[in-house]
């Protein structure tokens, strides 16, 4: 129980070290075990030869446990200086009067403190083990130094050397108090319709403005896309608006102090945005070179495909690259528009497929219906050879057997006729083009034939309807001829009853005893005294008749 109590508390006691960040020292010092009696004297520049160690005297009999380790000094919160502590054991000798410390950084002077005993302390604790620390090394973020320890006189041999890289500024603590490590924090939101980055800044240098801006990262270097924006110190809203063209993964948001040589913060808000990676494509028709260039470093691997009907893209052959940052160029690709650049990065894929428009389609097959069969030709923008294919499907098989192949060489505008022999009606052609490197195999499809385009199906379909046309056409003509006589029957039959409802008329008005009696259809003239009367003369005009027959 003990124990388990032991080990909690040491756990505790490391996590809260740990959090407290590195160790805090109000001042630089020199620090000797109790009883041991120490002072600073500074280095000569020209220090002495060394001497020869008295018998028995070596490194390893001198020195103890060295250990190097960083301490900070603060003078106000983002006002620390970095320390390097250096402590050591040591075996206290007579010869020996005191320890000499040199640091040196790369491309600066060296520096060397000296600490010496006291005689009487020397002689007191001579042959014990004693402590030693001095935390007086000026350190800056990140640097190396090598130190140097040495005995005092120096002994040749007896000497202790190590290199020391101080901390960089990753660590939270040197991030908040070490004005070479502050970079202020940065926070974001995007607009994307606006395509705009509202970007807020906290813990900045303090009496400092601060500068914003839109980078591309490439490797160590982000390469500004805009103007600089600047946040004065004395502004209370300490934020910006950034606006940005592409949401590419390597934009980045940077921020620095005003300062001379500020380190500098970066945020990358559109790092999961692979996709727009995938745009940068050209094609150069009169070299025939398809080249993409990624706006971004990024591991990746590209080929050209062929896109198929269900979505997916077949790779063509030797056609496959990984890319990092350079620029990709294929060479001799024929630009058909299923031809396509597939993009696979991170576990995923993407396909591109420049060409899908036919804008820059350089050949086409024709197909038209001449002498009761199909004709075919191939057309081109350019000179260019083909392999031509009859091919047939089989049930159950989704590809598409070669029957027969012939290599076609077409002229520039000039259309090539395909011998094939054979019904082509319902078949396929396979073509690809031979004269360059990179083309997609195409399969052209001829409709299924039309039976009605059949002239003996044609010659007994038209006597079919010959034997239904011409008796339906008679029949019809009939039926005009005779409603056309009773409609005239009719029209002569409602006439002359017109007439003599006239004639009637005209006789009651003259006398009251005379009786107008005609018969309905009355088709023969009347004899009166030999003279042969018509009927029109009867209905039309009764005075008239009667004078005549009197």
């Amino acid at each position: 129980m003990i124990l388990w109590a032991a080990l909690v508390m040491s756990h505790w006691c490391l996590g809260l070290s740990g959090a407290a960040g590195l160790e805090r020292i109000e001042r630089c010092s020199t620090r000797c075990s109790q009883g041991l009696h120490c002072k600073n004297k500074p280095d000569s520049l020209f220090p002495p030869p060394c001497q020869t160690p008295a018998d028995g005297l070596d490194t390893s009999s001198v020195f103890h446990n060295i250990s190097l380790s960083p301490v900070m000094r603060c003078e106000g919160k983002q006002k620390c200086s970095l320390h390097l502590k250096i402590k050591t054991k040591l075996q206290l000798h007579e010869s020996v009067h005191g320890v000499s410390i040199c640091t040196m950084a790369t491309g600066m002077m060296g520096n060397c403190r000296i600490v010496i005993f006291t005689r009487a302390s020397r002689e007191r604790l001579s042959g014990q083990q004693v402590e030693l620390e001095n935390d007086c090394t000026d350190l800056s973020p990140g640097q190396q130094v090598r130190v140097t320890v040495k005995t005092v006189p120096s002994y040749c041999g007896i000497t202790w050397s190590a290199t020391y890289e101080a901390p960089g500024c990753v660590g939270e603590d040197l991030r908040r108090h070490v004005p070479e490590c502050i970079t202020g924090r940065l926070s974001y939101d995007v607009d994307p319709q606006k395509r705009e980055l509202s970007v807020r800044v906290s813990d900045m240098l303090e009496d400092y403005s601060y500068y914003l801006r839109l980078c591309r990262r490439k490797d160590f270097i982000c390469a500004g896309t805009g103007v600089n924006k600047l946040i004065k110190k004395e502004e209370p809203v300490k934020s910006v608006i950034l606006p940005y063209a592409r949401p590419l993964p390597c934009l980045c948001i940077e921020g620095w102090s005003a300062v001379m040589d500020a380190p500098r913060v970066q945020v990358c808000p559109f790092t999961d945005r692979l996709e727009e990676l995938w745009s940068e494509i050209t094609f150069d028709p009169l070299a025939g070179t398809l080249s993409w260039e990624p706006a971004c470093p990024v591991a990746a691997v590209v080929a050209l495909c062929q896109e198929r009907e269900d979505g997916g893209c077949v790779d063509l052959p030797h056609s496959s690259r990984n890319v990092s940052r350079e620029k990709m160029t294929f060479t001799e690709v024929d630009p058909h528009p299923q031809l396509c650049m597939k993009f696979t990065a991170a576990s995923q894929s993407w396909t591109r497929c420049p060409f899908a428009n036919g804008r820059f389609q350089a050949w086409e097959i024709v197909v038209t219906r001449k002498q009761d069969r199909e004709d075919v030709q191939m057309s081109s923008q350019i000179n260019a050879t083909f392999a031509v294919g009859l091919c047939v499907t089989s049930e159950g098989s989704a590809g598409c057997h070669v029957t027969e192949t012939q290599t076609v060489h077409v002229e520039k505008g000039k259309a090539v006729g395909l011998n094939l022999a054979g019904e082509l009606c319902g078949s396929c052609l396979q073509v690809t083009r031979l004269d360059v490197k990179f083309a997609a195999t195409v399969n052209h499809c001829l409709k299924e034939c039309d039976p009605s385009t059949d002239p003996a199906i044609s010659r007994q379909a038209s006597w079919d309807l010959t034997w239904v046309v011409v008796p339906a056409g008679v029949f019809l003509s009939g039926i005009i001829i005779v409603i056309l006589v009773l409609h005239a029957l009719l029209t002569v039959y409602q006439r002359r009853k017109q007439e003599r409802n006239g004639d009637c008329s005209l006789e009651k008005q003259t006398g009251p005893s005379f009786e107008c009696v005609v018969p309905a259809f009355q088709s023969q003239p009347v004899l009166h005294g030999g003279v042969l009367i018509p009927d029109a003369l009867q209905y039309g005009n009764t005075e008239r008749a009667n004078l005549i027959s009197n």
